[in-house]
């Protein structure tokens, strides 16, 4: 595939498993006594962070787990499953588990700075998302991928930032009955995804043995 091809399939993959909508009410919630420069400072920070955290998964996140023994077929299943338990919540219109736990939020609510802990590792930057981009480089290491992957990272957490930025109006205009909407359909797509990952990542480990 060339460059173009790359990125048409990593751009939606990224951008649904953030779910930039998603994390709207939370993000809400933990800022609610912040004033307007915090909350564009953290907005900000988070995104960068969460940008970065998932850049250097998706290039070094394969080694990792080849240290510890684990081919990447069965990575692809791993990721496969833990995708689909998030798009289950999605499609609920909750939380996913992996992103923000009750507790987590409740935490959020009394920290001070939000924006590495909780938002950008794990609301933004979570195991869904690591998984989708260490997956999305996981077949070549080819130039156009990695360049596509990037730039898919990239997009999706600068139009994260305005989201956050105008978190309170995206919530107003779109109301909880529309997040919830975006929620399900951004939901339906991932498991579609989660399913490809699993049956390639089977494929790969049937072909192994």
């Amino acid at each position: 595939m060339n460059f173009l091809e790359h990125l048409l399939i990593a751009l939606p993959a990224v951008f649904f498993v953030v779910d930039p909508p998603g994390a709207v009410p939370l993000f809400l919630a933990m800022t609610v006594r912040d004033s307007r420069e915090k909350v564009v400072s953290m907005a900000r920070r988070a995104s960068i962070a969460g940008a970065l955290l998932l850049i250097f998964f998706a290039f070094f996140g394969a080694l990792i787990f080849k240290f510890f023994g684990v081919s990447l077929a069965a990575f692809r299943v791993a990721g496969g499953v833990l995708l689909m338990l998030t798009a289950l919540d999605m499609l609920r219109a909750q939380t996913a588990k992996t992103r923000s736990s009750e507790q987590e939020t409740l935490e959020g609510i009394e920290k001070e700075d939000i924006a590495i802990v909780p938002i950008a590792m794990p609301v933004l930057s979570g195991p869904g998302s690591i998984a989708t981009v260490m997956v999305l480089m996981s077949n070549q290491d080819t130039w156009p991928r990695g360049v596509a992957v990037s730039i898919a990272i990239a997009i999706t957490f600068i139009v994260t930032y305005f989201v956050l930025v105008g978190a309170a109006r995206v919530a107003r205009v779109l109301g909880q009955t529309g997040i919830a909407v975006t929620q399900r359909i951004f939901g339906l797509l991932l498991a579609a995804l989660a399913i490809q990952f699993i049956f390639d990542g089977a494929k790969a480990l049937w072909a192994s043995h």
